[in-house]
């Protein structure tokens, strides 16, 4: 059935391409003035027309992009907004996990490895703490999807998504927005910038995101305590251009958060189905996670973030020197009920109806809670690229990249203590990028790079009697010091060939590794750190880039297949409860991604996309322990698990789908626009969100497996452009769809789920 159903959403598109493709091709195409806009990229690091770039990539910008936002949701939102790009969490407002064609990490540990590169304003944020900047006063987004090894960062085997800030000029503008809806949800973002002096510009931009707290804790009595946020940060730049050949673009940058954690809701399964039950309830919770003595400290979270970089551009004879120095750092805590519930020593009428229990609400087997400390996060980066600047038919880029960073997490629970690891890591590379226009249709593009990567980890104080301690409430352990490097080639070779003026096919090979990866999260729960080997990622693409009907149809299309070689794995939870990594013999992919935008009126435009994408680990001897708790509990197999299980309770994970990978995602959008009088119109938009069949963990189990997940979102308002102001109802998850994100599989059968329905009004007026 599966596969019946797969070859029918195969054909359903290609069908209704065909017909567009012939109907384009009937039509009279003389009478119409109005196109899409033409969309530039920096995908290669220098400014090109998306439909040349031989890569797949989408772009976010605009209505389109604000409207994920008006609700005053994280950079998580972006998650199935773009075939292909997935993205979740268990932390709350920090420490996102994208994936790209299904490739990332479920890893929830402050310091994992993620193959999905996050790059703000050119700067390549490493750390999970750091891809969790607030994103406002945006210019563009481009989802850059296959391995990028070449030139970009580090790890990037999956892809990149890139955000670029809006950028100084020395024309003034400004703009407000201020948001209210319910929950207390109130939201303002602001920008002003422009020339200081003759040589000079500036652009100052502010972001505050609050709602308050919604969640009840039955448990101790407290209305409203917990579920809300308030999120500060701000970007200052400067542009110093004195003359054509120099400019000096100088960013500082800094968050503070103040709100909650990600909520765990225990028992919202019912063995033998993914279905919600009786036990969740959106704006209630039972919670006693207790650290310190003082009672349920319901899900606390603080994070702040300051950084700066400076780009500096000269222009040579023929070339440009460009250089880009960042610095960021950052700190803060996230605490967590982790079982999602209640577990007393004596039974007692929790939930207020008559009877008695000892845990609510169903069965957990202990309790858990934890807090998670990141303290002096510092990364320094620093790239130097000498690009060729003429229009001669070879074109080149050679370039240098250095990354250095340091911090340590702090792990503490009520059974174990605290715990510290000390992590460090340092990468170089050198790369280089050359293009040549063979003929007036054929461009070919090869890129080289080669990576060094150290990482090390250290356990405990750094100074006790100069060894390493575990610090926990069972035991104190000595562990040596873990050191790891690895130094690999990446590279990649591409062409595109323009088939008419409005027609690109290209393909792409490519290949990219992921370095040595060291867990020290199963240190916190007495067991030794985890050393994952070097992966390596082998991709093939092949797409067509087309525009249509007086360039107001634009289709992009892409398939794919890649193979990584020692796939990195982190097994999460399960009945060991560990957080380990592992290697996979192999990790398989291939699908395809469409990308369509249609301006059918001068009214009316409609964008939509689709990716289907096949996921499959292959390693005939990698098992893992699946849900439920180890033997020394006395409940284990919680779930329903299809793999064999080769020794009766570990579980063969060969042929399942990578943990966190959508199957299919379906995305469309609708904006319909009719005049008032000569300087204003009513327009409606709506946007779309749909994720197919999504595997929580490596294993393969009826309760943590989601499908049929949707969201939908709505704008109805009125625009002036003669007094540039706009005036608008929003809705997000405006359906209160109930989706579950993740889940919590050691304890119980807990669920993380997406926000609720948010509503109100929201207003912009812009100066120029």
């Amino acid at each position: 059935m599966k596969t019946l159903k797969k070859t029918a959403i195969a054909l359903c598109i290609q069908s209704a391409l065909i017909s567009q493709l012939s109907f384009a091709q009937e039509q009279d195409t003389t009478s119409s003035e109005r196109s899409l806009e033409k969309i530039t990229v920096t995908a290669q690091k220098r400014t090109q027309s998306i439909q040349d770039v031989p890569i797949s990539i989408a772009t976010l910008n605009g209505e389109r992009f604000e409207s994920i936002f008006s609700g005053g949701e994280d950079i998580i939102a972006l998650a199935v907004r773009v075939p292909g790009l997935y993205a979740e969490t268990s932390n709350g407002r920090v420490a996102p996990r994208f994936y790209i064609r299904g490739l990332g990490n479920s890893d929830f540990d402050l310091a994992a490895s993620q193959p999905v590169s996050i790059v703000m304003d050119d700067v390549v944020k490493e750390n999970v703490i750091l891809k969790s900047f607030p994103l406002f006063d945006v210019s563009q987004v481009e989802v850059i999807r296959g391995p990028q090894g070449t030139l970009f960062g580090r790890n990037t085997t999956a892809g990149i998504v890139k955000f670029d800030s809006v950028k100084p000029s020395e024309d003034f503008d400004a703009y407000m927005k201020l948001g209210v809806g319910n929950l207390g949800t109130l939201n303002f973002e602001g920008a002003v910038g422009g020339g200081l002096t003759d040589n000079l510009a500036g652009r100052f931009s502010v972001l505050s995101q609050n709602r308050s707290d919604w969640i009840d804790n039955a448990y101790t009595g407290e209305n409203d305590a917990m579920g809300g946020f308030d999120e500060k940060a701000w970007r200052g730049q400067l542009l110093f251009s004195p003359n054509d050949d120099f400019s000096a673009l100088l960013n500082v940058h800094g968050r503070e958060l103040d709100g909650t954690a990600s909520i765990f809701r225990a028992n919202v399964f019912t063995k033998g189905s993914n279905d919600l039950n009786e036990n969740f309830d959106r704006d209630v919770l039972y919670y006693d996670g207790d650290i310190d003595g003082n009672g349920a400290d319901n899900n606390p979270q603080e994070y702040s973030n300051y950084g700066a970089s400076l780009k500096l551009e000269f222009g040579l004879e023929n070339m440009t020197l460009t250089s880009i120095t960042a610095y960021e750092q950052a700190e803060g805590y996230s605490l967590g009920d982790i079982d999602g519930g209640v577990v007393l020593n004596e039974p007692a009428d929790i939930n207020g109806d008559g009877t008695e229990e000892t845990t609510y609400p169903g069965n957990i087997a202990f309790s858990a809670v934890t807090q998670d400390k990141l303290d002096d996060l510092e990364q320094l980066t620093q790239e130097i690229r000498l690009a060729s600047d003429t229009d001669d038919a070879l074109g080149w880029q050679l370039g240098a990249f250095y990354y250095d960073a340091s911090f340590n997490v702090t792990s503490i629970d009520g059974f174990y203590g605290a715990t510290t690891v000390f992590h460090e890591n340092t990468t170089w590379a050198v790369f280089g990028q050359t293009s040549y226009q063979v003929n007036d249709k054929l461009e070919v593009i090869g890129g080289l790079r080669y990576t060094y990567d150290e990482k090390s980890l250290m356990v405990g104080e750094q100074n006790v009697d100069g060894f390493a301690l575990v610090i926990g409430a069972a035991s104190i352990q000595e562990y040596d010091d873990i050191n790891v490097d690895d130094g690999q080639v990446s590279w990649e070779l591409s062409a595109n060939y323009k088939l008419d003026s409005n027609t690109s096919l290209f393909a792409r090979l490519a290949n990219g590794f992921r370095a040595q990866t060291i867990q020290g999260r199963d240190v916190a729960f007495e067991s030794s750190p985890s050393v994952a080997e070097a992966e390596t990622i082998n991709s093939i693409e092949l797409g067509i880039k087309k525009d249509l009907l007086e360039d107001t149809l634009r289709i992009n299309a892409a398939t794919f297949y890649y193979e990584i070689d020692d796939m990195q794995l982190s097994a999460i939870g399960g009945g060991a409860n560990t957080t380990a990594l592992i290697n996979a013999d192999k990790g398989v992919g291939y699908g395809f991604e469409i990308d369509v935008e249609y301006l059918v009126t001068d009214y009316l435009t409609l964008t939509a996309g689709y990716s289907y994408n096949h996921t499959e680990i292959q390693d005939s001897d990698l098992t893992i322990l699946p849900c439920g708790a180890n033997a020394d509990f006395a409940f284990t197999g919680n779930c329903t698990v299809f793999d064999p299980r080769p020794d009766g309770y570990a579980a063969s994970i060969d042929g399942n789908a990578f943990p966190q990978a959508p199957e299919t995602i379906f995305n469309f959008t609708a904006r319909y626009a009719t005049p008032i009088g000569d300087d204003g119109e009513l327009f409606v938009f709506t946007d779309w969100a749909f994720q197919g069949e999504t595997s929580l963990f490596l294993y393969d189990s009826v309760e943590f497996t989601s499908d049929s997940n949707y969201e939908g979102g709505l704008r109805i308002g009125y625009e002036n452009f003669q007094n540039n102001y706009t005036i608008a109802l929003f809705g997000r998850n405006i359906t209160d769809e109930e989706n579950v994100k993740g889940a919590i599989d050691f304890n119980n059968l807990s669920g993380i789920m997406n926000q609720p329905r948010i509503f109100g009004i929201e207003a912009k007026i812009s100066f120029y």
